[in-house]
């Protein structure tokens, strides 16, 4: 009698939080992290397998068989699911859609994978014994080729090219002479050749750093760089990847956002010009996106840099990740799986047995109390890398007594004019897009506001429009006020057009360049601004805080900060926090090259404390107080939290929801349920939100109160109300 065939568990996109029994004759353990295709109701889907057994819970003959396997891309590894079930559990989201999360999107269709092949060529065993001198001499292309390809590895035509245009005719004489081999392989990640950047001589700290981090690669190790703007935490990521590539290994280098991907791979394309190198974000086409994560999977990009969900990609030779920025909130995912990056990091580091290295001038708060608690070891750059270069100086203008024009205060115009009069460069910092958060009647008190959130529209003067930047809406500028007929309508605030506009005013001979969400939406615009600021091609640039993050421009020396006091009142407890992260940052593009920097901080409030402390760019300083504070109040660290949130067409609805979420919640000693209530937005798109705070001394004590807790919101009838849970809220 045939014995029966394995059962095969497969993950599938679906809300529902269990793995489904299928049927899988020919399947071997083997396949266990291949993605298959399989009948669902009346559809079909791809599912990843998670494992084999030998009999289901459910009846045989119920069970549907796997129709296809996909063995056309490499299996994820038991490494990396074992990731995926941490995610699953911890953040308490379904393993079927937190597994086909991590793939590319192509790898979540019923499609064969199509990898885009090139021909490279290589010299044999022959043409390696050639010399140069059994070239003629008169042929200096064929020697030049030759040199080049002694290293015996296959060069793909790009590389050729660059030099010599006609390669071809040459190779393909060399081939049919048994000199040279042609090879089909995957297409170049970079099809233009870098050129080579010798590394610069390191400080002692940074010498000291690598050192340390250097010697922990045979375990796990947690890592806290903590260094000042300019101190050269780059120049030490680069020697560990070269030390964790001279071992056989592969390195995960995450940073915030997108926009710092190009710079980055140039960076490290120029020290590493002979190692392939991935790059994975959202921001990539689909195609492209497969091609890298293939590369990284099959081992043959040997460094990936990417934003977010990198942090997922396969790499079956890992030694090292590196988190950059590992402050910032970009790094935490607010949709579907709701992960934190960064903490997702330093478990996979843990699981895998090798260091992971946190970066910033500026740590999240959890980071910089792990660190001193011993949990994270800390290593400090203190002193900025280039000689002479020194922080810039802080000072405050107080806009009490000497009154902005336009947004701009007379000691910061007079300063951006000495620095034109110098042909130096300055950045004006202010933290909204548009002309202006409001347009308000000063008659009446009426303002625009967006019909489908509790925000207001915020006015983009160029393009006649009011925008939210919520939900996306789109209205054309009102002429008149709505409510009582009033033909004076006035913009409230400043955003970066309105202070473009300002400065266009003060300055008309100036080159200025805004540098915003809205001017950067092209594809190419931003690296070619950034090519811009370097070569000197403007003056002065007015942005948002995409400027403020990883950015080199030298001849940069002057930062103005505008209306930054907003985040003083904020209800948020963690806005304080950010504020100082983000006047560390932007204030330290100033003065990297050797002239000296200044910030100028236009505020109604001199004599904050956050100030004082910025001042004296006391970073440890200023984590010191905010920590005893959040001691004090009950915040995070010193609690973890989770919040449950609904939302629905009617808030009676959402609340109704979550109280009956209440109700069917565990009686659990050391865990706090809050009552339901409605979020700080009340209303984004169109859909109402309300919130369950759920908070625990200990993180082992709320995740096995939301383990027991989740069945229990499942069971619940959520008519009309989408519900998710998320686990470490950044906000609440």
């Amino acid at each position: 009698m045939p014995s029966a065939p394995p059962i095969a568990q497969i993950a599938l996109d679906i809300p529902v939080p269990r793995l489904f029994d299928y049927l899988a004759p020919g399947l071997t353990k083997a396949d266990i992290g291949q993605r298959v295709r399989v009948p669902f109701g009346r559809k079909e889907m791809v599912g990843v397998v998670m494992g084999l057994l030998p009999d289901s819970s459910y009846a045989l003959h119920k069970l549907k068989p796997v129709l296809e396997v996909y063995r056309d891309a490499p299996a994820l590894s038991t490494e990396l699911l074992r990731l995926l079930n941490f995610c699953s559990d911890y953040y308490h989201y379904p393993l079927g859609a937190t597994v086909m999360a991590a793939l590319p999107t192509i790898l979540r269709r019923s499609q064969p994978v199509q990898v885009k092949l090139a021909s490279a060529w290589q010299l044999t065993a022959a043409g390696l014994t050639l010399r140069t001198d059994d070239l003629p001499a008169r042929a200096p292309a064929q020697r030049a080729l030759l040199d080049h390809m002694r290293d015996g590895q296959a060069h793909p035509g790009t590389a050729l090219a660059a030099i010599c245009r006609g390669y071809r005719s040459i190779v393909k004489a060399w081939v049919s002479r048994g000199w040279a081999a042609q090879i089909i392989q995957p297409a170049t990640l970079h099809p233009h050749p870098a050129e080579a950047d010798a590394p610069p001589q390191l400080t002692a700290a940074q010498q000291d750093a690598v050192a340390q981090i250097s010697a922990a690669f045979a375990h796990y190790q947690a890592f806290l760089l903590h260094g000042i703007t300019g101190s050269g935490k780059t120049e030490v990521y680069l020697h560990l990847v070269a030390a964790a590539l001279a071992r056989g290994g592969q390195v995960l280098l995450l940073v915030p956002e997108i926009n710092l991907t190009p710079q980055l791979t140039g960076v490290f394309r120029a020290r590493f010009p002979h190692i392939a190198i991935a790059t994975l974000h959202s921001g990539m086409a689909e195609g492209e996106r497969l091609t890298h994560w293939l590369a990284a999977a099959e081992g043959r990009a040997r460094i990936v840099l990417g934003t977010r969900l990198a942090v997922f990609a396969a790499l079956p030779q890992l030694a090292l990740l590196i988190v950059d920025e590992e402050h910032d909130s970009s790094f935490h995912q607010q949709d579907g799986l709701r992960y934190a990056a960064r903490d997702v990091a330093v478990v996979r580091a843990q699981q895998r047995g090798v260091p992971v290295v946190l970066g910033s001038a500026t740590p999240a708060l959890e980071t910089w109390h792990n660190a001193q608690g011993g949990r994270y070891t800390l290593i400090s750059l203190n002193q900025r890398a280039i000689a002479h270069a020194r922080l810039p100086t802080i000072s405050l203008l107080d806009t009490r007594s000497c009154k902005p024009d336009e947004g701009l205060s007379a000691t910061l115009l007079a300063a951006i004019r000495s620095r034109l009069d110098a042909g130096q460069q300055s950045l004006v910092f202010v933290n909204r897009r548009g002309y202006s958060p409001a347009l308000m009647c000063f008659e009446c008190g009426w303002s625009a506001a967006c019909t489908r959130c509790s925000a207001k529209l915020v006015l983009h003067l160029r393009e006649h429009q009011l925008r939210c930047h919520h939900c996306g809406h789109v209205e054309q500028v009102v002429h008149a006020c709505p409510a009582c007929g009033n033909l004076d309508l006035k913009p409230g605030g400043f955003g970066t057009q309105r202070i473009e506009d300002s400065l266009t005013r003060h300055f008309p001979q100036a080159r200025i360049l805004r540098v915003d969400r809205d001017s950067t939406r092209k594809k190419h615009s931003w690296p070619d601004m950034q090519r811009a600021i370097r070569k000197g091609a403007a003056d002065i640039l007015v942005g948002t805080q995409l400027l403020a993050k990883g950015h080199d421009f030298p001849k940069l020396t002057l930062v103005g900060v505008i209306n930054a006091d907003s985040a003083l009142y904020s209800p948020d407890f963690r806005a304080t926090e950010r504020l100082f992260a983000q006047l560390m940052q932007v204030g330290g593009r100033a003065g990297r090259a050797g002239a000296a920097g200044e910030v100028l901080i236009q505020t109604q409030f001199p004599e904050h404390h956050l100030y004082r402390l910025l001042q004296r760019h006391d970073y440890a300083g200023f984590a010191a107080s905010l920590l005893a504070e959040r001691a004090a109040a009950g915040f995070p660290p010193f609690v973890h939290q989770a919040v449950l949130r609904a939302e629905a067409g009617r808030l009676d609805t959402a609340l109704a929801f979550l109280h009956k979420a209440q109700c069917a919640a565990p009686h659990m000693t050391g865990v706090t349920l809050f009552d339901p209530t409605q979020a700080a937005m009340a209303r984004k798109a169109g859909a109402e939100r309300a919130l369950l705070l759920v908070q625990s001394p200990t993180r082992k004590v709320l995740q096995a109160f939301l383990s027991a807790w989740m069945p229990q919101l499942y069971a619940l009838k959520a008519n009309n109300v989408r519900w998710n849970l998320d686990v470490d809220p950044l906000e609440i």
